[in-house]
């Protein structure tokens, strides 16, 4: 590690950890100063002590009006961490420059089947352009969690993927093993006990980590044997995390998933890998294969398009996030709204010293709004924090679809809560805080002097 003359730059590269949370934080700080800047800046007569100061003396009301400007950040930002999450998993999946054919009609791998399809099928010239590919057959497989808690579930549905050549199918879809683990061996099982053998699996990540939690352990490990549908499975591998939708995946070899689950000589898909692995190749490739007539019809794309069609599910979460946050921010905005009317009517008598002693009366709208404002960013930066430690990095099991003709893909992905995400929940607070504090202000700027001192 790199060592620095100052002691704090040695601490920041010790700790990066907190030091990126530390610098998240004062820049969730400073942009929840702009709008002060904004609203000091044209104004040079508005009490702001006086605003501070009633703030200190109301604490109690204060903190649990910041509190509901809290609860909606949070929220709203632990949503747009999920989406955040599933976008970066599905743009890491798929390689622009692989190519996938599919039977005709079919909306998800798990309802493909190619039947006698051959790349031999093709023209030559389409061969032609061809580096590798490798055969695919993909399945859901039902995976009982032994021993089960009380209320916990009893069972989980995951992904299997047989594949021809595992190791072309790794470099093809740009997967790796975690360090010491192996692929399946050519013959696709091993031996478990006395006279009892067992089908050779590599688990993603991701279902090995939860597949670990079933078992009481952080990750399952080469050696351990699961039940997956009507045999016993051997683990041999574990891939690296990071490995996209991949992760979330069971590997092995062809003739097992054949064998096991019903599939013979029924291929999901053919992946293509075009050479040079040119994303624009790809595409000439894909629009030469839809041209291709032969016994059996089928549907290409290139793998990045396959997957890109997964992100109807992030969108429609996208949307409800936004409705439930508009929702409970109509609540927020009620409350601030009633904070600062009670606090308009405990005031009259202030409003009416201040227009006295020369404040006029957009003087007086701005001081309500500024303090409205400023409850709003207490509540948006502690809601911002609370997001950030609570949930960034966070593990989730969701689903990706197409959203047509059902199927779907089990996806365990990390929430990621970051600038982007932040900055939101404080714009969307700070929001909340002027338009809630805007009719109360309006409502002490008509107040009339003299009647307000009677």
């Amino acid at each position: 590690m790199r060592t620095f003359r100052n002691p704090f730059l040695n601490w920041l590269a010790e700790n990066p950890g907190l030091a990126a949370f530390a610098f998240i934080g004062l820049v969730i700080l400073l942009l929840a100063l702009v709008p002060i800047f904004l609203y000091l800046m044209p104004i040079r007569k508005v009490p702001i002590i006086y605003n501070i100061r009633n703030l200190q003396s109301r604490w109690k009301t204060t903190i649990v009006t910041a509190l509901a400007f809290t609860l909606v950040t949070t929220l709203l930002t632990f949503m747009l961490s999920f989406v955040k999450g599933m976008d970066r998993l599905i743009e890491a999946s798929g390689d622009p420059g692989n190519v996938m054919i599919l039977s005709d009609g079919a909306t998800d791998e798990a309802f493909s089947n190619l039947g006698n399809f051959a790349v031999e099928q093709l023209p030559g010239d389409l061969q032609a352009q061809i580096d590798f590919y490798v055969k695919e057959v993909y399945v859901v497989v039902m995976y009982m969690v032994p021993d089960p808690l009380p209320g916990a579930r009893p069972r989980r549905f995951v992904q299997m993927r047989g594949l021809d050549n595992m190791p072309k199918a790794a470099l093809m879809h740009g997967v790796e093993l975690t360090a010491g683990h192996s692929w399946v061996s050519d013959a696709g099982a091993k031996s478990i006990g006395p006279n009892e053998t067992a089908k050779e699996i590599v688990l993603g990540h991701g279902v090995a980590r939860a597949f670990g939690e079933d078992l009481g352990k952080s990750i399952v490990e080469p050696g351990d044997v699961i039940r997956l549908g009507p045999a016993k499975w051997v683990v041999v591998g574990v891939m690296q995390e990071g490995s996209a939708a991949f992760g979330s995946e069971i590997w092995t070899r062809d003739q097992n998933v054949m064998q096991t689950f019903g599939r013979e000589n029924s291929y999901s898909s053919y992946v293509i890998r075009i050479k040079d692995g040119s994303i624009e190749r790809a595409k000439k490739a894909v629009a030469a294969l839809k041209d291709v007539k032969i016994e059996r019809n089928f549907q290409v794309f290139t793998e990045k398009e396959y997957y890109a069609k997964m992100s109807d599910t992030s969108k429609q979460f996208s949307a409800a996030s936004y409705v439930v946050a508009f929702i409970m921010a109509i609540g927020g905005i009620l409350g601030v709204m009633n904070t600062m009317y009670a606090a308009i009517s405990q005031r009259s008598k202030d409003i009416g010293v201040l227009r006295l002693m020369g404040y006029r009366r957009w003087q007086i709208l701005l001081c309500f709004q500024f303090e409205a404002l400023l409850i709003a960013i207490l509540g948006g930066i502690v809601g911002c924090l609370i997001a950030f430690l609570l949930f960034n990095g966070m593990t989730v099991t969701s689903i990706i679809s197409s959203g047509a003709g059902g199927g779907g893909k089990t996806v365990v992905l990390r929430l990621i809560v970051d600038g982007g995400v932040l900055f939101t929940g404080m714009v969307f607070s700070i929001l909340m805080g002027a338009l809630g504090g805007l009719i109360p202000a309006l409502s002490a700027m008509r107040l009339q002097p003299l009647e307000s001192l009677k």
